[in-house]
């Protein structure tokens, strides 16, 4: 188990590599001044044929943005067990370790979220509500994929009924699988935007649970 533990974090951190490569790309390979008023957008032939195929759907972009209450609602579940524990228990140290590191790996995943925000390295194909607003990694799919994960992983762990659980398993990939997808319809982001989401959110989310392998007993895989 432990050497699974291993591979998954090398898995983890070449995930995180390919996405610093990847936005170093994005800033270098092809870059035209094609985005919202003449601002400068990285594979920007791929960029603009893909946005034009897809076009734009606002009913699909407003639908995931209000499923994107989701992945918070399962963060602050998973904080509410790490807080009932902590009561109960009367001790942070008693509180499960995969609870405490995936309090952690929650702070990491926003920070993340907030800090690309404020880093301009692409704005939207479009405006939104007329303001413009920046777009790489695709922030949605960065939030769903770094915390979707957790709770097939904390379900495969916690719930003994398999029944119950597969039920968790099933709804959880048709629901990420959705989301990613939608927002890549919606034309709401370039095409990069996604896969930057993607890279950095399945990166993250390996080396938590990496993490989580290597600091105890592994149950349930």
């Amino acid at each position: 188990m432990k050497q699974n533990g291993k591979r998954i974090l090398f898995i983890g951190i070449m995930l995180i590599v390919a996405f610093v490569v990847w936005t170093g790309l994005i800033l270098t390979v092809d870059v035209q001044p094609l985005g919202q008023n003449g601002t400068n957008i990285g594979f920007a032939t791929l960029n603009c044929w893909f946005h034009k195929l897809t076009g734009v759907h606002m009913l699909i972009y407003t639908i995931t943005d209000w499923l994107g209450f989701i992945p918070i609602l399962v963060c602050m579940i998973f904080a509410g067990v790490g807080l009932i524990q902590l009561i109960t228990r009367k001790s942070l140290f008693k509180v499960d370790y995969d609870i405490i590191a995936l309090g952690i790996y929650y702070v990491v995943v926003i920070v993340a979220f907030l800090g690309f925000e404020m880093i301009p390295i692409n704005y939207r194909p479009i405006l939104i509500e007329g303001a413009m607003e920046t777009s790489y990694p695709s922030s949605t799919t960065l939030l769903v994929l770094s915390v979707m994960p957790t709770l097939i992983f904390q379900s495969k762990r916690r719930i003994e009924n398999d029944i119950w659980k597969n039920i968790v398993v099933i709804l959880t990939i048709f629901f990420s699988a959705f989301m990613v997808i939608g927002r890549l319809m919606a034309g709401v982001h370039w095409f990069t935007d996604i896969v930057g989401g993607v890279l950095l959110s399945a990166g993250l989310f390996c080396i938590y649970k990496a993490v989580v392998m290597l600091a105890g007993k592994e149950e349930n895989e």
